[in-house]
């Protein structure tokens, strides 16, 4: 076994979502391509979008609903800890998104969950050097995994 974890909750309804061991997988494929030193840990919240507003408003005072946001973990300095943050994922977002791009909803689950994990790692796309680096690391990583590139474009 890996070490690492997802604490997975809910608050939207099950039906069609990943399975939770999916997103072990993905964290697992995460710390391999990053090279993590430590066990990775992530508190996973599947959400509907009146939460994953209200988070969104709260917490980055932005009024809309997302289909991913990252909290990364406060510690202290040399502090060793092996949780690195808070993800949420819309549900409802994710699969309308799925949806209009032609993608499979595990796979667009699993682009959403990579890139949070990312940025709980302390990746960003701030500047277009970092979303570069970003991008090219979550193709990477879903690529080993089997998925698609997510940004290209579907086949029309």
């Amino acid at each position: 076994m890996s070490g690492h974890r997802v604490w997975l909750s809910l608050g939207c309804a099950r039906l069609g979502l990943p399975a939770a061991r999916s997103y072990h997988t993905w964290l697992d494929a995460v710390a391999r391509a990053t090279r993590a030193r430590k066990p990775l840990e992530v508190s996973l919240r599947l959400c509907g979008p009146e939460e994953a507003q209200g988070l969104n408003r709260d917490f980055r005072h932005k009024d809309y609903v997302p289909n991913v946001l990252s909290f990364p973990a406060d510690t202290l300095r040399g502090e060793p800890t092996r949780f690195i943050g808070d993800i949420a994922i819309c549900a409802d977002v994710a699969a309308t998104e799925a949806l209009e791009q032609g993608k499979r909803l595990r796979d667009h689950h699993a682009h959403l969950f990579v890139h949070g994990v990312l940025h709980l790692m302390g990746y960003d796309h701030e500047t277009e050097t970092d979303a570069e680096r970003m991008e090219a690391l979550e193709k990477r990583i879903l690529a080993s995994l089997g998925i698609a590139d997510p940004y290209a474009c579907p086949a029309t």
